[in-house]
């Protein structure tokens, strides 16, 4: 019996999920979330403020979420993965973070999982990690990635190594497919995309 215990506390990892206190767009913060805790995980909520963040469904206020953690007080070591959910707002607030953005640098040096949905994208561009590296994103930053030097594909999921990208809510299943697959069996090796149907 105490092996499957120990078996199991292996097995479980710690995401965290990084946004600005405001301008999330919730079902990319909430989705993903369930999945990793309905998976036995632990989903860990960071900002760059201690509190509650607020979602949004595209303009309109949703739900508010609260703090975990401040991303100043975050340790790299005690995560597994990191999930950067979009909205316009929040990743533009992020990427103007010293902190958040030295995060997510860490994060991606480190080679652990780092997935971005939508708008997320602007705060890798910031911590510089998409020169050579190949994602997609909602299309108002393809010329961003491009100019970052990254290469901008239209497909539903993009991993490159350790980065798991997806261009907008209706991208949420396979994002969250992929996420999983790295929490499980670690980062792809390879590049691999996940063509648009």
């Amino acid at each position: 019996m105490s092996e499957l215990l120990d078996e199991t506390a292996k097995s479980t990892k710690r995401v965290a999920f990084l946004m600005a206190p405001e301008g999330i767009e919730r079902v990319e913060l909430t989705e993903p979330w369930d999945a990793v805790r309905d998976a036995g995980h632990t989903p860990v909520l960071i900002s760059t403020k201690s509190g509650e963040v607020q979602t949004f469904d595209h303009l309109d206020k949703a739900e508010t979420r609260p703090v975990d953690e401040v991303v100043a007080d975050a340790d790299i070591s005690t995560y597994d993965a990191l999930v950067l959910p979009g909205g316009v707002a929040n990743p533009d607030a992020l990427r103007m973070d010293e902190q958040a953005v030295a995060f997510v640098r860490e994060f991606v040096a480190s080679g652990k999982p780092v997935a971005a949905i939508c708008h997320a994208p602007w705060t890798l561009i910031e911590a510089d990690v998409v020169r050579g590296r190949t994602l997609t994103s909602w299309p108002s930053l393809a010329t961003d990635i491009r100019n970052a030097g990254g290469d901008w594909v239209d497909d539903k999921a993009v991993i490159d190594g350790n980065l798991i990208t997806s261009r907008n809510p209706d991208d949420i299943p396979a994002f969250i497919g992929a996420l999983m697959e790295a929490l499980e069996h670690g980062v792809a090796q390879q590049q691999t995309t996940d063509s648009a149907s």
